[in-house]
């Protein structure tokens, strides 16, 4: 289970919001950065006028001929060279059966969740996961709270949840604050089930990890909250249920499997 990515819409990003997420002001522009490519000033022309003020986080040739392959503000987009055409959404390889954007997407995602270790999640895990999952929430969004509720039916069944923060009205706001309220607290697992419950914190006053868990839910496309992602970086959606949560979970699985197959046996 992956989630297609919305259409431009009048040349701005425009992300929808799905029924099973809260959403996310709109972030402010940044300075654009990038690697080196082919028709390299076109493309950032064209990206420039399509999506102003949006960060370009890479370019690098594209697996179609004719294209450079752009990250920007956490989606791909595929520019021709001559800075003419932009491709939003599935671009399928019929060889390999699989969707080259969604894949890069995926490879940005692993890259950019390694970069929290553990020690900088709230974990709730069983004893021996057969999946792991990492959940970008806000404390004040309804289906996060929906999903925490069901956090020891997920380890019931073998999925071990990381969360990070994502406080969608950014920082400075009261979301951000009962973020940090989490992480200082004497025992941030405790104190993110009774902040979830409603229950109010002490301020938290210590150093901590949320500026940096924002700055990647940005970097690898979070508009919405819970936002779930498999550890092959594949986004599996929004809340979902603790039994299709687990389906999702194997689908991913044996898609990836079945795509490895078909690599190595060519």
């Amino acid at each position: 289970m992956r989630r297609r990515l919305a259409p431009l819409s009048a040349l701005a990003l425009s992300l929808g919001l799905g029924l099973s997420a809260c959403a996310q002001p709109a972030p402010p522009a940044q300075a654009a950065t990038s690697t080196p490519a082919a028709g390299e000033a076109a493309v950032r022309a064209t990206l420039a006028g399509a999506l102003p003020g949006a960060e370009i986080r890479r370019l690098r040739p594209a697996p179609i001929a004719g294209f450079t392959e752009a990250v920007v503000a956490g989606r791909v987009f595929y520019v021709s060279n001559d800075g003419r055409y932009i491709i939003d959404g599935a671009v399928i390889d019929m060889q390999e059966r699989r969707n080259i954007a969604e894949s890069a997407m995926d490879d940005i995602r692993v890259e950019g969740l390694k970069a929290i270790p553990t020690a900088q999640r709230i974990v709730f895990a069983p004893r021996d996961p057969k999946y792991t999952v990492t959940v970008f929430t806000d404390i004040d969004c309804g289906y996060c709270r929906m999903f925490h509720q069901h956090v020891a039916e997920y380890n019931a069944l073998g999925i071990a949840v990381e969360y990070l923060f994502f406080p969608r009205a950014g920082e400075g706001s009261e979301g951000w604050a009962k973020a940090e309220s989490v992480w200082c607290a004497t025992d941030p697992r405790q104190a993110m089930t009774d902040a979830k419950a409603g229950k109010t914190l002490p301020p938290g006053n210590c150093e901590n990890p949320v500026g940096a868990e924002f700055a990647l839910g940005q970097d690898v496309g979070v508009n919405a909250t819970p936002a779930v992602f498999a550890a092959n970086g594949a986004q599996l959606g929004g809340y979902l249920e603790p039994q299709r949560l687990l389906a999702a979970l194997e689908a991913n699985a044996a898609a990836e499997a079945a795509a490895k197959a078909t690599t190595a046996a060519r």
